[in-house]
């Protein structure tokens, strides 16, 4: 017998990128777990978490994946951008040099995935204003160049964390449902899901592996 979490009108896969260190992990566990780990180790590989939110009386499952940040697993990761509909571009506002970089992920995502994925730029340890590195006009600047929507958050004290998922996975179901009747108009039959590939998550075990720090 299906469980209730098994109980879904859509199911949407959206990535989490941007450099080590720039809290991807604890947006994960927040927005999936409310949890929030100060010594939270790199991510090896991709994880991935699950909740499901009620967006316009339809129960909308996300499958949220957390990509690891350091260069040297890019080519691991570059494979799971397939199947997304959504992704999290995540800098840290204290650190200029992860926006900066910001460019090249949003450069590696439009190679990898899909041309109609939903991107929001989000400016992560909004907590940190005294540290500000990166301005938040200039960001919302780049993100409106670029086409992006655009939040920052605090995954610490759980500023915009719920908001950030909701607007994107409510902007993702506005777009499939458009399609869906679209086609409907049209006369196509077309799946009530949106599937996404199913690939092992990286096992507990590789948490403890060294990397760089990626707390906060």
């Amino acid at each position: 017998m299906a469980g209730k979490d098994d109980e879904y009108d859509y199911l949407f896969k959206v990535v989490l990128i941007g450099d080590s260190g720039v809290g991807k992990s604890n947006l994960l566990s927040r927005f999936t777990r409310n949890e929030f780990n100060l010594e939270s180790k790199s991510t090896i590989g991709v994880e991935f978490a699950t909740r499901s939110i009620k967006v316009d009386q339809k129960t909308i499952k996300a499958q949220i994946w957390d990509t690891a940040g350091q260069e040297r697993y890019r080519a691991i990761t570059s494979a799971y951008y397939r199947g997304a509909v959504g992704a999290l571009l995540v800098y840290d506002i204290a650190k200029h040099l992860t926006y900066e970089n910001v460019e090249r992920w949003l450069k590696e995502l439009r190679d990898h995935a899909d041309s109609n994925i939903v991107i929001m730029l989000v400016g992560n340890k909004s907590d940190l204003r005294h540290l500000r590195a990166v301005p938040t006009e200039e960001a919302k600047a780049f993100a409106e160049l670029h086409g992006l929507s655009f939040i920052e958050t605090s995954a610490l004290d759980s500023t915009n964390v719920e908001q950030a998922f909701t607007n994107i996975l409510t902007e993702i179901h506005r777009i499939v449902s458009q399609k869906a009747l679209a086609n409907e108009q049209a006369g196509v039959q077309v799946p009530r899901n949106v599937e996404t590939i199913t690939v092992a998550p990286t096992t507990t075990n590789n948490r403890d592996q060294k990397g760089d720090s990626g707390c906060c």
